[in-house]
């Protein structure tokens, strides 16, 4: 948005076509506590991008926006270079300036096929001439999935009705009036000739065409319904009295695109080669310039200039390109815009689709689920409902931090089934791995081998575990989540002949973490698990009770451990065997929020968050990682010249005395200046302090006193050179 913002102050200059173009600024209110929360959590995010925003009081909210009234409000936020532009100017300007640079834009032309060769689409076909092309991309609006199913790309992009009302001229009014957004009542606001425009988000707003919009949908508004505008309406009228005196114009019902998570799709297609997608979006002018420019780079470079995995159409898969979950999801998505979100907050649609063998038995005995790419997954066990906080400590936080110790004391059972999984068997399948991954995957058969893939510039596009079963068979494991997007990252990279094949399905995976992890599993299994035998990061096929298992040894949480891969059909025995075995050893089942909490005090990194195509692994301390030696693979060229040159910041791991509410994007200060954001943080059980992570520059490498600026207070934080937890790794070499 800010670099849409940039465009739209230059673009009548350098097209001669206006714009309209308004910088008037925007105010956005806080009619609730927790509403006050949330924007303080924002602002101190914005000073770490480096973002212009001000949390202001309800009377200086008045004072830039006078037609409100204050009752209610706790404070408001204030973007000044926030604004307003006239669609159709902005169209007209942006087409002006495309033709100059020698584009081509047909009219009235309706795409009606295509033509590949291979993966790739070669020509558009129209009711007029066919089109033949290098590269393609899909931006079509709400039709943007019937043109993708023309095409064989699967892209799930839901079609909702929205509305919004257009009032008569307001007598008088300043024409510098900024926008205005009250989420806890459920409206935006902006001016409109003389009047105002204003719209909210129903809950269970209606599909419009769930199969498909027809291509003989054009330009065409559907039927108003007052009825469900009324409760928007109401609020706004309360807010600003005078909305209430206006006439109505017009109340405008026109469909728009609404993604699963109602944010946008950009990238590269999976099915095809040559093919993008930007589409899916609810705010589209104001991202309009920023998505061009980063769609742009996606197709010059192959990667944009900043991590957009948030909007990355990998994100999603198989799951949610199915019409039910799909509309479902949108919809929620779509209601639920200006609805509070709470850090970590959980769906309540489209649920219980993907669940693991173990789902009963955990469910029976407290598991309280979270949704992951579809997946039903144990988020922590209790039963206790969700009640998630910004500023305090969440109700599940005792019941995670019994989990904690049990993983740290005694020992503890994780179920991870939702790990994606893939296999790659054939010939050649060493040669093509060791040429994609940053790691040397050249060991003894039985070899766990942690690496990154990295792209070109270095950046880190994956960071998963390869297991080398034989030089010609490999078995990769990878999150739940990035199952799209690593499989086509490896698959793409593949030469000719070689498949990778994802069996997620397939296997089931129970950890077994804690020192007494080796005492437990000795009791179900023949199997020589003594250092000797099984030493960290190794493979082995073993008989666990009846079952067959591929155990891997290596941990997520700074224990002795092993993930036990086992054929989905013995899950529930494998579970069984254990949990029984282990009855007088305090076993206890943990879930993904003690996952966390435990792989922060042990420094371990996680990609969406310390990891990124933004990232190197000399920088993130994963240099371990990288075998230069090992000969050409992608992204040693950089590598070796960070390398060589040195990196020009690190993660750093800050600590703080007591309880400090960390969800990630905190601001990290130095001597008062921001000089970053946190990339995740939380509260370690074991050390009895905070921990944030974060990155700061080489200029700063020798300071050790900073500060976490966490929803409007500062927090002094100490840096720590070495993991918070067993730094020496005493305990998963046990």
């Amino acid at each position: 948005m800010q670099n849409s913002v940039a465009l739209y102050r230059t673009l009548e200059r350098d097209t001669g076509q206006p714009v309209d173009w308004r910088e008037v600024g925007s105010v956005r209110l806080a009619s609730s506590r927790e509403r006050w929360s949330e924007l303080k959590r924002a602002a101190t995010t914005a000073r770490g991008f480096g973002f212009e925003m001000h949390l202001i009081s309800p009377r200086e909210a008045q004072e830039r926006f006078p037609l409100i009234t204050i009752d209610g409000i706790v404070g408001a936020a204030w973007v000044p270079s926030d604004g307003y532009v006239d669609p159709s100017s902005l169209a007209q300007a942006l087409a002006k300036g495309a033709r100059a640079g020698g584009v081509k834009i047909l009219q009235e032309t309706l795409v009606t096929g295509f033509e590949h060769r291979g993966r790739r689409v070669t020509r558009i076909l129209t009711n007029k001439e066919p089109i033949d092309c290098e590269t393609v991309v899909i931006a079509a609006g709400i039709w943007s999935r019937a043109v993708g199913a023309l095409m064989g790309v699967s892209i799930p992009a839901a079609a909702l009705e929205h509305q919004y009302v257009v009032t008569e001229a307001l007598k008088d009014r300043d024409p510098k009036l900024p926008t205005l957004r009250d989420p806890d009542n459920n409206f935006y606001l902006k001016p409109e000739v003389g009047g105002f425009a204003v719209g909210g988000w129903e809950m269970g707003t209606p599909s419009f065409h769930p199969n498909g919009v027809p291509f003989s949908f054009a330009q065409e508004l559907l039927a108003p319904n007052m009825q469900r505008f009324e409760e928007i309406a109401l609020a706004t009228a309360e807010r600003i009295p005078a909305f209430g005196e206006l006439g109505f114009k017009q109340l405008i019902n026109g469909p728009i695109p609404v993604s699963p998570d109602g944010e946008p799709i950009m990238g590269q297609a999976i099915e095809r080669d040559n093919v993008f997608v930007a589409c899916g979006f609810t705010s589209g002018i104001a991202a309009a310039g920023g998505a061009g420019r980063a769609m742009a780079e996606w197709i010059l470079q192959g990667t944009p200039e900043m991590d957009l995995w948030p909007f990355d159409l990998r994100r999603f898969g198989d799951f949610h390109s199915g019409t039910r979950a799909l509309h479902e999801r949108a919809v929620h998505a779509y209601g639920s815009y200006y609805k509070l979100h709470y850090p970590g907050e959980e769906l309540t649609v489209a649920r219980d689709a993907r669940r693991s063998p173990l789902w009963p038995i955990l469910k029976e005995r407290g598991a309280v689920f979270g949704s992951k790419f579809g997946w039903e997954r144990p988020n922590w066990f209790g039963g206790l409902t969700d009640e998630p906080s910004f500023e305090g400590k969440p109700n599940w936080f005792d019941a995670v931090a019994a989990e904690h110790r049990a993983v740290r004391e005694r020992v503890a059972l994780f179920d991870q089934s939702s790990f994606t999984k893939f296999e790659l068997a054939a010939r050649g399948a060493l040669d093509a791995l060791q040429r994609i991954a940053a790691n040397d995957l050249d060991k003894p058969d039985g070899s766990v081998i942690y690496t990154q893939l990295c792209n070109e510039r270095g950046g880190i596009e994956a960071d998963l575990t390869i297991v080398r079963l034989s030089a010609e068979r490999f078995y990769i494991v990878t999150g739940s989540g990035f199952a799209v997007r690593d499989g086509q990252w490896i698959a793409r990279h593949l030469p000719p002949g070689l498949e990778l094949r994802e069996v997620t399905p397939a296997y089931s995976v129970i950890n077994v973490q804690g020192p007494k992890s080796r005492e437990l599993l000795a009791r179900v299994t023949d199997a020589d698990l003594s250092n000797g035998a099984f030493p960290y990061l190794a493979a082995r096929h073993i008989r666990v009770g009846y079952a067959p298992v591929l155990a891997l040894r290596l941990t997520y949480v700074g224990e002795l451990g092993w993930e036990l891969h086992v054929p989905s059909e013995y899950a529930l025995h494998l579970y069984e065997a254990l949990w029984q075995a282990g009855q007088n050893l305090g076993v206890a089942n943990a879930g993904y929020r003690a996952l966390d909490t435990l792989r922060l005090e042990k420094g371990y990194r996680y990609w969406s968050s310390e990891l990124s195509p933004d990232t190197n692994p000399y920088e993130v301390g994963l240099g371990f990682a990288v075998a230069l030696k090992k000969g050409d693979f992608m992204g040693r060229a950089a590598l070796e010249q960070i390398k060589r040159q040195g990196v020009k910041r690190s993660l750093a791991c800050l600590l703080m005395d007591g309880f400090v509410p960390l969800h990630g994007g905190e601001a990290i200060v130095h001597e008062g200046r921001v000089i970053d954001t946190v990339t995740s943080g939380g509260y370690g059980h074991t050390i009895g302090k905070s921990i944030a992570y974060g990155f700061v520059p080489s200029e700063l490498a020798r300071e050790t006193r900073f500060e976490i600026e966490a929803f409007g207070v500062r927090h002094p934080a100490l840096r720590s050179e070495r993991a918070p937890y067993d730094p020496e790794r005493r305990r998963i070499l046990a």
